[in-house]
């Protein structure tokens, strides 16, 4: 194909005029880097290695630059790969190695949409490569143009898929070769001419075309209609069966361009496209800001349940650790905190977890492990673990409740204020388990403490909102600031402040129509603990601003004992 038709295709041409430019991005808008390898095997897992990278960058039927170097592989290059590609160990020996020539290929694809012949195979050796030499692999979207090609052309239009087949057939201007520049400029040639069958197809924009290498099935593409009154907005969407009962709940920037997605992206959720073909309504609930769509997700599926949303989980079945009110306090596992003057951590990831915390809290501290309930005077024979000097024993009325207390006064700040004691005496266990060679068993006790400070450290932050009666927070928007107002710990409200508005009267209508909010029990807040989390993570995010309340959070808690993030070179 010639650069004339190139261009014809790419601009007012077949994809110039798309209808659906609201999808997303106009193939014509997009920047792709076109690139092939060769190498000394076929699978980098087991040694084969890169011996030559070409690329072509072209955005609109233009070629923007080309790049081409030879790889050593420090090894031998078989026989027949030489033979296949002419390339020789004498022409390798003076190239850069992969470790040089790596980060100049990512520098030179940097911000485009990769496409390669059977793309799995190049961009497996490009990351494996990445892996190797430590080097974070950018999100890279990839086009595979074979698998676009048994979807685009006719049956029987070619013999098969392969790169040469398909240059023979698209006329194009460079015979591939088995050399990368080569192969990558006849690559271009058959970009170029599926994209041009593709226009008439009504596929105009990149997510249209990736889609369409998808297993979606006529019958799901039918369904398109569904989305045709979803508007261009934020906010969540509720797929509905002919019962009207909801069968998925997500949530997007962009609703129209989200759900469009459904009947026509490469979607490997099989779920997915079986939820698609008993939809028959799609309903929408646009938001003011996308932590606002956010929360009303969360809260949707937890009314809802729906069916199709396998991620979210039963708010009713999360495990606390609490210390119980008694006259012999306790630890104890319970579904939900109340408002009985107890302390609790949590909620924890699951009652597995929730029992290893104990385990940790029992390790260090001496109270008592039994279940029954016990007066301020008890006479019963003593239990195996106050024989062994591991609690207190108030069973048989030898414990005195001074003592008693103090131990419950210590357990109590491991829990709610900084686990120390816990950290110290564990890692001690660790270390002597260690150096005697019981790894397993130090590892045992590493996932008991680690649960318990993950279990305190939680607690801790929703502490810090849940206690707050509330917090207004504002963050840089497109069309001025968001707003949100946060009343222990669940959202009460959320708008845009437009760019030259009077800030204090605008808040004032916000507030009078915020959600009045009772608190939770405890440091339970008033919201499902998913949307607590969701809004301080929003909260401590770059740009946001605290405009009123205050949010403070504490320096001795359990955040201090957690290992730091993985921090990117």
């Amino acid at each position: 194909m010639d650069q004339q038709r190139a261009e014809q295709a790419w601009g007012q041409g077949s994809f110039g005029q798309g209808s659906f430019d609201d999808l997303g991005r106009l193939l014509v808008d997009v920047t792709f880097c076109v690139v092939d390898l060769e190498t000394t095997g076929g699978s980098p897992q087991k040694g084969s290695r890169i011996t030559e990278i070409g690329a072509v960058l072209v955005r609109g039927g233009e070629v923007l630059g080309e790049f081409q170097t030879l790889v050593n592989p420090d090894e031998s290059i078989p026989a027949f790969i030489t033979v296949l590609t002419g390339i020789t160990d004498q022409m390798v020996v003076q190239a850069p190695r992969i470790a040089e020539a790596l980060p100049s290929f990512l520098e030179f694809a940097r911000g485009s949409v990769l496409v390669a012949h059977n793309a799995p195979f190049d961009t497996g050796f490009l990351r494996h490569a990445a892996a190797e030499l430590q080097i974070p692999w950018p999100r890279f979207e990839v086009l595979d143009t074979a698998l676009l090609a048994r979807r685009v052309l006719l049956a029987g239009e070619v013999r098969n898929c392969k790169l040469g087949t398909l240059a023979a057939h698209v006329g194009a201007t460079t015979t591939p070769n088995h050399r990368a520049l080569s192969d990558a400029r006849a690559t271009v040639d058959v970009l170029h001419h599926l994209f041009e069958r593709l226009g008439p197809l009504g596929v105009h924009s990149l997510e249209e075309a990736r889609a369409y290498t998808s297993t979606v099935t006529p019958a799901q593409r039918r369904k398109r209609h569904l989305a045709d009154k979803v508007p261009n907005a934020a906010g969540v969407y509720l797929f509905r069966d002919r019962a009207d009962d909801v069968l998925y709940v997500g949530t997007s920037a962009d609703l129209r361009r989200r759900v469009r997605t459904y009947f026509t992206r490469s979607e490997t959720r099989s779920r997915m496209g079986e939820m698609v073909m008993l939809a028959e309504r799609i309903e929408t609930v646009v938001c003011a800001t996308a932590l606002e769509a956010r929360v009303r997700e969360l809260r949707l599926i937890a009314h809802h349940r729906p069916p199709y949303n396998r991620r979210s989980k039963d708010p009713a079945r999360t495990t606390w650790v609490k210390l119980t009110q008694e006259p012999w306090p306790r630890i104890s596992l319970v579904p939900q905190v109340r408002d009985d003057g107890a302390d609790y951590i949590g909620p924890f990831r699951s009652r597995a977890e929730a029992v290893e915390a104990t385990h940790a809290v029992h390790d260090t501290f001496a109270i008592r492990q039994c279940t029954d309930r016990m007066g301020r005077t008890s006479r019963r024979s003593p239990c195996v673990l106050a024989e062994m000097d591991r609690c207190l024993s108030p069973c048989d009325g030898s414990a005195d409740p001074e003592v008693y207390a103090i131990e419950v006064g210590r357990v109590r700040s491991a829990l709610t204020a900084d686990p120390v004691e816990v950290v110290d005496r564990i890692g001690d266990r660790m270390r002597d388990l260690a150096a005697d060679e019981r790894f397993e068993d130090a590892a045992l006790w590493r996932d008991r403490l680690q649960a318990l400070v993950r279990g305190a450290d939680r607690t801790h932050r929703l502490r810090e909102l849940t206690a707050e009666p509330e917090i207004v927070a504002a963050a840089p928007h497109a069309d001025g600031w968001e707003m949100h107002v946060v009343r222990h710990g669940r959202l009460a409200a959320a708008g845009v402040l437009p760019r030259g508005t009077e800030y204090r009267g605008w808040l004032d209508v916000l507030l009078a129509t915020a959600e009045t909010v009772t608190p939770g029990p405890g440091p339970a807040p008033a919201a499902l603990v998913e949307e607590t989390e969701v809004i301080r993570r929003w909260l401590t995010g770059d740009g946001v601003r605290l405009v009123d309340g205050t949010w403070v959070t504490p320096l001795a808690s359990a955040a201090r004992h957690l290992p730091p993030p993985p921090r990117w070179p």
